[in-house]
């Protein structure tokens, strides 16, 4: 305003000088009244002018102010997004070297086992053979029921010792988790550039533009898809999202989890079991929310595939119901009467047991939490006869079940680790195709 003021005052001062001017032009001076109204116009106008100098100075100081605790702000973010990175890369340096020392441990307690048992053997024999003993026998057995007393007592200590330890890795583990989330929320909230993000990566080839979305992949294998890869789909009540199909001689089948090589951490919270994560080209969770939203629109098979140690593959199917999350994920399974496949039940006993994490615990076990034992997000008993979604195993580790590892319980009771899993599901209706 002070501006506007100043830019329509000063051409009315020259008007008012050009006219005193022009009325007098035989006198050689201007009046005095004259010359006072010009310099008191012309020191207004200057009065105003450095007015509104100093007050842009100072909204150019406010704006470099804003900019420069912008700036610093940017770089403190930045500075603890690498602190936090090289901490969680120091975190799971430690966690690998505790459990190289956990493996060790065990090892050692299996060989002090086996040679308690062979010494067991040896002192039963004895005892068989003779009945009678001396004064001297009596000294000798007395010498090794110390030894084995001894020897207990270090199992003991073993024993405890690996509960410390898996303990601390189960500590270490959340705690890597919730520096992962924290790190997360900070780059989504200061380093944004999409208006809406998704969680699973992967480019999506374009399904039918014309008809609309597909409902799933066995939709896009009736519209003519024959090309495994990424898609496009819209179940029903839903919005829309990538999915990677299957497709088979058979139909189209849509993949809810697959495990190949170890790249995708599976150690994840609700949230991330009920969203979805990894890369849909490797290793993946579709998501609870979109398995539900995708069987909820009619009867639906589930197949399973595994591989384990050995190279052995094995796969069966269910019919497969998925409730929704206020019935905690509950996953309800029968077995096929009409599928093909004659594989183990990888899923025994999970029928209606509702889905487990580190921090929601919803399994049937009351004295412990079966997915910090185990690891990872799945539907547990009282910690189960399967997780497949457990640690990738080490490829260096013997051909023998590993704790916290992804793994399954066969008919016999055995238990295997895996090495491979697959797990897809498509209308019942691909069984008459």
């Amino acid at each position: 305003m002070k501006t506007l003021q100043i830019v329509i005052l000063a051409p009315v001062l020259l008007v008012n000088v050009a006219t005193g001017f022009s009325v007098n032009r035989g006198e050689k001076f201007a009046s005095w009244d004259d010359v006072n109204v010009v310099g008191h116009g012309l020191l207004q106008l200057g009065q105003g002018l450095k007015e509104h100098v100093d007050k842009t100075k100072a909204q150019m100081r406010d704006v470099h102010g804003r900019l420069k605790a912008f700036n610093d702000t940017i770089a403190a973010l930045e500075r603890k997004q690498r602190e936090q990175e090289e901490a969680l890369k120091a975190r799971r340096e430690e966690e690998e070297r505790m459990d190289g020392e956990v493996e060790g441990v065990m090892k050692q307690s299996d060989d002090i086992h086996s040679h308690m048992n062979m010494l067991q053997e040896k002192v039963d024999e004895v005892l068989k053979e003779t009945p009678h003993v001396n004064s001297r026998d009596n000294s000798t057995m007395s010498f090794i029921q110390r030894v084995m007393s001894v020897q207990n007592r270090r199992i003991d200590q073993l024993t405890d010792k690996i509960r410390q330890q898996q303990d601390k890795l189960d500590k270490q583990s959340l705690y890597l988790q919730m520096l992962q989330n924290k790190v997360a929320q900070k780059a989504v909230k200061f380093h944004s550039r999409r208006d809406e993000e998704t969680t699973l990566m992967g480019d999506a080839t374009p399904s039918d533009a014309k008809t609309g979305l597909a409902q799933d992949c066995h939709d896009l294998f009736v519209r003519g898809q024959r090309e495994s890869g990424i898609y496009t789909i819209q179940a029903q009540n839903s919005q829309a999202f990538n999915v990677f199909c299957d497709m088979t001689s058979e139909g189209g089948w849509t993949v809810i989890q697959k495990r190949l090589d170890g790249s995708q951490n599976f150690n994840q919270l609700w949230e991330s079991y009920k969203k979805g994560f990894g890369n849909l080209n490797g290793e993946f969770w579709l998501g609870l929310e979109n398995i539900h939203t995708i069987s909820e629109q009619g009867q639906y098979l589930l197949q399973v595939e595994v591989t384990d140690l050995a190279g052995e593959t094995q796969s069966t199917r269910y019919r497969v119901q998925l409730d929704e999350e206020e019935k905690k994920y509950a996953l309800h399974l029968e077995q096929d009467p009409l599928s093909a496949l004659k594989g183990e039940s990888f899923l025994t006993g999970a029928s209606g047991l509702p889905f487990s994490t580190a921090d929601r615990d919803n399994d049937l076990n009351v004295d412990v939490n079966c997915s910090e034992l185990h690891s990872g997000g799945w539907w547990f008993s009282s910690c189960g006869t399967s997780n497949l979604n457990g640690k990738f195993p080490k490829r260096s580790s013997p051909l023998k079940w590993q704790p916290r590892k992804m793994f399954w319980t066969d008919t016999k009771g055995h238990k295997h680790t895996l090495r491979t899993t697959l797990m897809k599901i498509a209308p019942i209706s691909i069984n008459q195709q």
